[in-house]
């Protein structure tokens, strides 16, 4: 015969009101809602007038023409130079040889994927770079930086070149 155990018939009753009261019935809940509408979390975000825009009085001005600049175009815009016809992995071959050549120069390094030649020359250190430009190729001298180099020796470099490329 099965025993009468009141601990466990108050646990079973404890849980099903746990059950009921949790399951969101309507007999629980509060009727008056109104209450809880004009809360201060419920209502929308106030923003102050000179916070809804970023301040841009100290912004960096745009570049003129209104078009994108980076430095190293800049550089390559003021830096001395000539162009060659052709792709730029031959001409790079070519300025090669024309550099080797030359008294007095010593190629440190060179680098064909960025089309630069670490040159010194006359006590100078700085960059013979190429730059593909539609049919042609930019020969310029520039410092490591990428700043243009226009010196004395930068330019007789670049004289002594034209004169062994034939430009």
């Amino acid at each position: 015969m099965p025993t009468f155990r009141p601990s466990r018939t108050a646990a079973v009753a404890l849980l099903a009101v746990a059950v009921i009261g949790t399951a969101g019935c309507h007999w629980f809940r509060r009727g008056d809602t109104e209450a809880y509408r004009n809360s201060p979390e419920s209502r929308p975000l106030e923003v102050p007038p000179d916070l809804d825009q970023p301040d841009t009085s100290n912004a960096m001005a745009l570049p003129p023409g209104g078009g994108p600049v980076m430095r190293s175009q800049v550089g390559a815009q003021r830096a001395p130079g000539f162009a060659l016809p052709g792709q730029r992995d031959a001409v790079f071959a070519k300025v090669g040889d024309a550099l080797a050549a030359i008294p007095g120069l010593t190629i440190a390094t060179k680098a064909q994927l960025l089309g630069t030649y670490d040159v010194s020359y006359e006590g100078s250190d700085f960059l013979v770079r190429l730059v593909q430009d539609g049919d042609n190729v930019q020969v310029t001298t520039v410092d490591p930086r990428g700043v243009a180099a226009n010196g004395p020796a930068q330019l007789k470099l670049l004289g002594a070149l034209k004169a062994a490329l034939g430009v």
